[in-house]
């Protein structure tokens, strides 16, 4: 069990800090600007490289190690973190600057995820622990912390300044480092699993994107997965925060999705609890359809008390995903490929809103955000059940029967 804990406090600190970014970087670029349009620019200029790379981080998951790359990758986000306070007390920080240290920064953010999720088979086994009951775990306590870090963030803002919160997030990096290292725990690979040898680094990286063709069950929740990354995240990152200020409402919009976020964890938490009695594939479709039932009414941008009752059955509904993902990733998936598959999906759920949010934030510029959050709302029903009522959904019963 020490292990599995161990784990789980690099898990929490380092999204803690990751999290904690996604308020420091558009509040420093503000600063430097005054324009929001830059900001979210930065954003995603900054976030193109890691995506691109991402296959490779879980490339070197499978070839260097899970723990290892636990540690080397959060040691190296600490330095490109602490750059920014320290730069900035050298010279003063320009936006081209700002860029190229983004840059630099999301091209390992992403690869330390990547490693826990792979190596959380091993820890679980040696706590004699089911892999149900480790994402189950693993997800609930991820969704709470990624909850906290923006908190932590504003708080050290108000009090401090920006720098202050470059600081502690770096912080929070290095004591997950620290916790992974503390990690003891044999790495299984599957017998006669091969290592890269001379096959070159873009055919290994790729083996993971050829893998989903092979494992059915694997690519069904992979299909729903770019479906509700692509148009369910852009209503949150974008429709959402349009409304709300549109009406000068921020506390509400925070208040929306803190109880989204807190009742993710509880629908997370709760996924050991339904697979005792529901399928894989009828939690699935329990989580497509009650993200889309829930975003229905609140297309329509009713009073707070409903909106916060509707974010409250969304973010229960959404709950069970992310571990189900996991779980079934680490039971088809042959272990000496699981970073690589880990990173196909993190790759996925990054990079497709980036494709819509563009998309969404013109559209509401130009018909409004009711006619908008409806039309999202509805693609997002008809495509929860087009693929809950596909008979390829029932390959992910072959993983855990009902």
């Amino acid at each position: 069990m020490k292990q599995f804990v161990l784990t789980q406090f690099a898990s929490i600190t380092s999204i803690i800090a990751g999290s904690m970014m996604f308020l420091t970087m558009p509040w420093l670029t503000i600063e430097l600007t005054g324009s929001a349009t830059m900001a979210g620019l930065v954003i995603a200029i900054t976030a193109i490289p890691g995506l691109l790379l991402s296959p490779f981080m879980g490339s070197l998951v499978d070839s260097i190690g899970r723990r290892r790359m636990a540690i080397y990758v959060e040691l190296i986000t600490v330095f490109t973190t602490i750059a920014y306070p320290i730069l900035n007390g050298i010279t003063p920080l320009t936006l081209p600057l700002l860029l190229v240290m983004g840059v630099i920064r999301a091209l390992f953010s992403g690869g330390s995820m990547t490693a826990r999720k792979s190596l959380l088979p091993d820890v679980a086994r040696e706590a004699n622990m089911s892999l149900d009951r480790a994402n189950s775990l693993h997800e609930a306590f991820a969704a709470a912390a990624f909850a906290t870090g923006p908190a932590i963030a504003s708080l050290l803002i108000a009090a401090f300044d920006v720098m202050a919160a470059f600081w502690v997030s770096a912080a929070f990096m290095a004591c997950s480092a620290f916790f992974a290292w503390l990690i003891r725990v044999e790495e299984l690979n599957e017998e006669g699993a091969e290592e890269r040898g001379s096959e070159s680094w873009i055919s290994y990286a790729s083996q993971g994107f050829r893998l989903l063709a092979k494992l059915p069950a694997v690519a069904i929740i992979f299909v729903i997965v770019i479906f509700l990354a692509l148009f369910y995240i852009p209503s949150e990152l974008v429709v959402l925060p349009k409304y709300y200020e549109s009406i000068d409402d921020p506390q509400t919009l925070g208040l929306l999705l803190m109880v989204m976020a807190l009742a993710t964890s509880v629908g997370s938490l709760l996924f050991e609890r339904f697979t005792r009695y529901l399928s894989y594939a009828n939690i699935l479709r329990f989580t497509a359809l009650g993200v889309a039932a829930a975003m229905l009414p609140m297309a329509f941008l009713p009073p707070t008390p409903i909106m916060l009752l509707c974010g409250l059955v969304l973010g229960f509904a959404w709950g069970p995903m992310p571990p189900l993902l996991n779980t079934v990733i680490q039971k088809k998936v042959p272990p000496s490929m699981r970073g690589r598959v880990f990173s196909v999906e993190m790759t996925i759920w990054n990079a497709a809103p980036m494709i819509t949010m563009v998309f969404a934030g013109a559209a509401v510029d130009s018909f409004g955000v009711k006619p908008v959050y409806l039309g999202i709302a509805i693609l997002v029903l008809i495509g929860s059940v087009v693929a809950s009522t596909r008979k390829a959904l029932n390959d992910l019963n072959e993983v855990n029967p009902r």
